[in-house]
């Protein structure tokens, strides 16, 4: 029989210490989420964590993106109303209000029992798990994944592809998923793949590389294109945020001029960068 092994008091007690700190630091493991009470989760190490401050905007702070908030909206009262829908791609120029309107419909129809799971790429290979659970709740949840986009042999990649349409398991009926990004087709596009594609009796055939990246684009049934706004359009968003903001002055010729320097400066109009030149514009001349 083999002699216990006797560690040093000394050295347990630092191992024992070391234990209870890494322990300090490992989350607490959630319970089933609270579905009445939160609003909106995030899929995190195979659990659902509630989002505790989700983000307050209101569809009426979207400015000058009518066409795409009129048709995003419809959808997701066409699904609140379990009618036909469509899962939804929004794709175009950074800072135009495609997360922000996700976020604004989250608020605007949580009441009706509208909820957001965000799930990052790197976690689209726990889909089947995730929905799996769904299946058996009252409420209508939005699958949101943020700024998609992928890189090749991406394992993610295929995994959102058969959850849209392929997988032999159906995707539960309150589901629907709402994906937002740079990209038009959420793969990189190289130029030797377009030379790929041939003209064959007046009829354009793409090359097998740039219609396996659209096919996962194409998945998606409602497109929704966002584009760099106009300097008009630009600065109408400043003066709302402006008197957002309660700035007495509004958009006067000193805040115009500085507006537009500012959005020079950064290589964009966008609404982002309208409320970012807001608050920094009444917080210098507030102090």
């Amino acid at each position: 029989m083999t002699a216990p092994v006797l560690l040093d008091p000394i050295l347990a007690e630092r191992l024992t210490v070391a234990l209870e700190r890494l322990a300090a630091t490992l989350p607490t493991v959630p319970t089933m989420p609270d579905w009445a009470n939160s609003r909106a989760f995030r899929w995190r190490r195979g659990h659902l964590w509630p989002v505790r401050h989700p983000h307050r905007l209101r569809l009426a702070d979207l400015q000058c993106i009518d066409r795409q908030k009129m048709a995003l909206d419809r959808n997701v009262r066409q699904f609140l109303a379990r009618r036909p829908c469509n899962n939804a791609l929004l794709w175009g120029a950074r800072g135009t209000g495609k997360s922000s309107l996700v976020k604004a419909l989250l608020n605007e129809y949580a009441g009706q029992g509208l909820r957001l799971i965000e799930v990052d790429r790197h976690d689209l290979l726990d889909l089947p798990e995730i929905v799996e659970p769904l299946f058996s709740r009252p409420e209508r949840f939005l699958l949101y994944c943020d700024d998609l986009s992928f890189e090749a042999n991406d394992p993610g990649y295929k995994a959102l592809k058969a959850m849209l349409d392929g997988s032999i398991s159906a995707t539960p009926d309150n589901v629907l998923l709402c994906a937002t990004s740079n990209r038009r087709h959420l793969l990189p596009e190289y130029l030797r793949e377009n030379q790929e594609s041939q003209l064959i009796d007046g009829e354009l055939h793409h090359g097998e590389a740039v219609e396996e990246k659209i096919s996962l684009s194409e998945r998606f049934g409602l497109w929704l294109s966002f584009h760099p706004f106009s300097q008009e359009d630009y600065l109408a968003i400043v003066s709302y945020w402006l008197e957002q903001l309660h700035w007495p002055a509004g958009l006067d010729a000193d805040t115009r001029a500085a507006a537009l320097q500012w959005a020079l400066q950064r290589g964009s109009r966008s609404g982002r960068v309208a409320w970012q030149f807001a608050r920094d514009w009444i917080g210098q001349h507030s102090v």
